[in-house]
């Protein structure tokens, strides 16, 4: 193979370097912005310096036919020839390949199949940068077969950013070289969305507020997005073209070739870095792209719309100035802060089929492997469990017989028992059908998973549909519907409607979601699709499919259940025999004889949602708690705290008695709370509690007046004149705390307050006594309060 002449681009000067250094490295990472030419000049470098076949990883579909595409034709051949590429379903190569360009999924597939990669002399990890889930699990896998296996195998990682230090420490301390594109000023503006306008009707009047000379690259964040601004647009002087990885590969070249028009490009984010959209001076930015997140609590997984980094962001506007001066146009609000780069998806997708190959892989857990980040325990414990459930794994977390048969069918392991256990029942074209739909659900253009299987056996996806078909023995079924294949792969999505109405149903899973249209008179769906928007009672179904009963006990009989419930529901204790799926109440019918210690937790979770005034609180229970309270404050222990909190953490030491005896709400409005307390008090201490804490005081004129505990001191409200004589204030628990002396006046109104009386009697009293005498002239106010005698009586005598 001899190199051709290769275009002028600005890591053809580099390319010695680039070789020489993996040579003697054996790892390296080089990182080039895009449009420097390292995707295509790189792998012929490569192949020309050495023997065996080079792999070019790629992380989209699109790119890795379009890699290969550009590659053939600098060398003047057809795809198939010295470059092939391999992608889910379609394949072109032959004996004479040198270089192969696959997608990171497929390469994950060949290399569980053959660790040691027969032939193979050089990987390329193209795009690193994007940090998705596949390009992540096989750098690891990559780097365990490089340490054992294959220790001459080269590995070559690119970025287009320059944050690679972390990406060289992975490849065990490997060389960095860096190539510098050549590019034009780019003049970047805002237009951010007015008040509710959509996405796509701002992208929509950025483009049309674009001057016309030059195409147009406007990034959007998925398939609906793109349909809706193409909508927008009708009626411009221009070619709107779609581009993203589910299009025909017809129309995808379209978008990717220049036209006799002027074109409008709209894309997802998979012209971001490795292809080339010629002919492009301005770029139009909604700032949004899908990535894969999970709700492990709501059992929903998917894509989920979010702002972009602040790496994307630059990648995307430098797209506008490859070919000369351009502008871009960004559509979020100018001094908004972003992120500086992605977020990896190995923190917050689905990893479910992360774990399917590890444990083929032999390390369930991922132990012993090399990771950039390593995978969540959370997440990939759920995985696993998933797997558990699906027989994919055994309780080890050892790869099972049929675990290995769905990882090689390059599927989600979900998708994979649809289709295995699907096409028995619903025979091989109708499982086929199903899973491609649950596979790409941009093929469903309504919510109904009958009328989209009808658009796709009539439109796109039926070449899918032939692969998939082609994975599993023929069967012609057993007359079920694609409801079972979508229970199958989702069993916790089977969902039941409400009796409420209203078109909400709750899935086996636990999660309520609201259907739309005529799903909504079913009983019963087999959900799947569905999301939940931030903020939302709800979530929503975006397709499902009727089932019925019968159904959701068949293909959900793992989920069956029988069990006694005891618990505190509608504010009382709800005690019944329940057959359930999942979340699902199938049946239920009244526990006559409930178990008593299930009974008294029911009535504890009562007491904690309620509080302990479902208990019989009478005047002196409150005045008892607050005495005690006093005393575990200022004195402490043995004297118990018998705060809600306290009381309702360790209910062992309380609970006896009546409570015993409880078994619903109207029982503890029954209890006595003074007779719980006083049980509460330690035997050494108790017969101390009146004399500590009294509930009475008795004053100069011989009235015993109750106090009130409730607050930090306790309160004596005492007329003023019953107090006459008193020379000090009077203090409880050991003389360590003060009576607060409420006095007041002959008609009980507050005429002073003290803690310490002979400062008042010294200090404050001649105030008050002329204040007092104004008011109350009839009433005796003597001048020298210490001697004078006391009296309960409120006028004069004689």
């Amino acid at each position: 193979m001899r190199l051709p002449r290769l275009p002028d681009l600005p890591v053809r000067e580099h390319l010695d370097d680039v070789v020489a250094t993996l040579d003697a490295h054996g790892t390296a990472v080089l990182v080039a912005p895009p449009g420097t030419g390292k995707t295509t000049l790189v792998p012929l470098a490569l192949a020309v310096a050495g023997e065996g076949r080079v792999v070019v990883a790629e992380p989209r579909r699109l790119a890795t036919r379009a890699a290969a595409a550009r590659m053939a034709s600098l060398l003047g051949e057809p795809v198939g020839g010295t470059v092939g590429y391999a992608v889910r379903g379609d394949r072109k190569v032959s004996a004479d390949t040198r270089i192969e360009v696959v997608t990171s999924g497929l390469l994950l597939r060949r290399l569980a199949a053959d660790p040691e990669l027969a032939g193979v002399a050089t990987v390329v990890l193209d795009e690193c940068h994007e940090r998705h889930l596949d390009a992540d699990l096989l750098l690891a896998l990559l780097l365990d077969a490089r340490a054992g296996l294959r220790p001459d195998l080269r590995l070559l990682a690119t970025s287009a950013t320059v944050a690679a230090t972390r990406l060289a420490e992975v490849l065990g301390g490997a060389p960095v070289r860096s190539v510098q594109a050549r590019t034009f000023p780019v003049d970047i503006s805002h237009v951010p969305p007015v008040r509710e306008e959509r996405v796509e009707a701002c992208v929509a009047r950025a483009v049309r507020g674009l001057p016309v000379d030059g195409d147009v690259l406007a990034f959007l964040p998925g398939v609906a997005e793109i349909r809706r601004t193409a909508a927008a647009l009708d009626g411009i002087d221009a070619d709107v073209l779609p581009l993203h990885g589910r299009l025909p590969a017809a129309e995808q070249d379209r978008a990717l070739t220049p036209g006799p028009r002027r074109r409008i490009v709209l894309s997802t984010a998979v012209a971001e870095s490795s292809l080339t959209v010629p002919g492009v001076r301005a770029v139009v930015d909604a700032g949004l792209a899908r990535t894969p997140r999970v709700d492990h609590r709501r059992g929903l997984a998917g894509l989920v719309t979010v702002r972009v980094s602040a790496a994307v962001a630059e990648q995307r506007s430098g797209r506008a100035g490859r070919e000369a001066p351009g502008r871009a146009v960004r559509c979020w609000p100018a001094g908004e802060t972003l992120n500086r780069f992605p977020e990896p998806e190995i923190r917050t997708a689905d990893l479910t089929r992360l774990a399917l190959d590890l444990a083929d892989w032999g390390t369930p857990d991922g132990t012993g492997l090399t990771w950039w980040d390593p995978p969540p325990e959370g997440p990939l414990a759920a995985g696993r469990a998933v797997l558990r459930a699906l027989g994919a794994v055994d309780d080890s977390g050892a790869v099972t017989a049929r675990g290995r048969a769905m990882a090689g069918l390059g599927l989600h392991p979900r998708l994979a028992r649809a289709l295995l256990d699907g096409a028995p029942a619903a025979g091989t074209r109708l499982a086929a059908e199903t899973v491609a739909l649950l596979d790409d659900d941009t093929l469903a253009t309504g919510t109904d998973v009958d009328a989209a299987l009808r658009d796709l056996r009539s439109g796109r996806g039926r070449a899918e549909v032939r692969r998939l078909e082609r994975l599993v023995p023929s069967a012609r079924g057993t007359g079920a519907g694609a409801a079972e294949v979508v229970a199958l792969a989702h069993p916790e999505r089977l969902a039941r409607r409400r009796a409420t109405g209203g078109g909400v149903f709750l899935m086996a899973g636990g999660t309520a979601v609201e259907a739309p249209g005529g799903l909504a008179d079913h009983e019963w769906l087999a959900v799947a699709v569905a999301d939940r928007t931030p903020g939302a009672q709800h979530g929503r179904v975006r397709l499902a499919a009727a089932a019925d009963r019968e159904l959701a006990e068949r293909v959900g009989a793992p989920l069956l259940a029988d069990d006694d419930e005891i618990a505190w529901a509608d504010g009382d204790v709800r005690a019944r025999r329940v057959h359930r799926l999942g979340a699902i109440v199938l049946d239920e019918r009244p526990l006559r004889d409930p178990d008593p210690a299930a009974v008294r937790a029911a009535l504890l979770d009562g007491l904690r949602a309620e509080g302990l005034g479902l208990l019989h609180w009478t005047t002196h229970a409150r005045a008892l708690r607050d005495r005690v309270a006093t005393l575990h404050r200022v004195l402490g222990e043995p004297w118990p705290d018998v705060s809600d909190e306290a009381l309702l953490a360790d209910p062992d030491r309380w609970w006896t008695g009546p409570l015993d005896r409880a078994r619903r709400r109207a029982d503890l409005a029954h209890v006595d709370v003074a007779q719980i307390l006083r049980g509460l008090l330690d035997p050494s201490v108790a017969h101390r509690l009146d004399a500590l804490a009294p509930e009475r005081l008795e004053v100069p004129t011989g009235s015993r007046i109750a106090l009130d505990w409730s607050g930090d001191q306790p309160v004596l409200a005492v007329k003023l004149q019953e107090v006459l004589g008193w020379t000090a204030s009077p203090t409880v628990a050991d003389g360590r705390l003060p009576v607060l002396l409420h006095l007041l006046s002959p008609a009980g109104r507050p005429a002073a307050v003290t803690a310490d009386l002979a400062s008042f009697w010294a200090n404050g009293y001649r105030g008050v006594r002329a204040e007092l005498r104004g008011r109350y002239p009839k009433h005796d106010w003597p001048a020298d309060p210490l001697t004078a005698t006391p009296s309960r009586g409120t006028r004069r005598r004689g």
